[in-house]
């Protein structure tokens, strides 16, 4: 058994539609209603929610967006690649991981609607965090398409085809 599955176990972790696995840790018992968040939502959300968040170098978190804010944490294992392309279409990309000296950040904030990726940048695993405010609900997760991606953002042809399962 890999480590990574050692992991996933011990943490009793589920596979993610956009890859890896997951474990929600945290939801919050406030709610903010409806009428507070805006014509995007549907319905009510919780305050913040928390996951941790798990992928190997054999797979990878493909590009998708939420409707929230999300922060990246980074725990343990390899660093990882976070891949953006704003609203706007700029691309951008950050490292998340513990090794300050070579400019990787511990933790990372995706902004609301940006499409986003990841890739474990070494060979193995990387245990992370996310925390997204107001809280995740499937219902605010859009997976990319590719063809329809490339069609909105043809400049990023490259990665958005590396970065897409479909």
């Amino acid at each position: 058994m890999t480590e990574a599955e050692k992991i996933a176990i011990k943490l009793d972790m589920l596979p993610h539609p956009e890859g890896g696995y997951y474990k929600e840790t945290y939801r919050s018992n406030g709610i903010i209603n409806k009428n507070n968040l805006g014509t995007d939502f549907s319905g009510e959300r919780n305050y913040s929610t928390c996951i941790y968040f798990l992928f190997t170098s054999d797979t990878f978190s493909a590009f998708h967006r939420i409707k929230q804010d999300e922060i990246w944490h980074y725990y343990k294992g390899a660093p990882i690649k976070l891949h953006i392309i704003s609203a706007e279409g700029d691309y951008s990309n950050i490292i998340i991981g513990n090794n300050l000296e070579k400019g990787e950040l511990p933790q990372y904030v995706v902004n609301a609607k940006d499409w986003f990726a990841a890739e474990v940048i070494e060979d193995g695993y990387s245990l992370l965090g996310c925390t997204v405010a107001p809280g995740f609900d499937f219902k605010d997760f859009e997976l990319a398409e590719r063809v329809s991606l490339i069609s909105t953002f043809p400049l990023h042809n490259t990665i958005i085809t590396t970065l897409t399962r479909v």
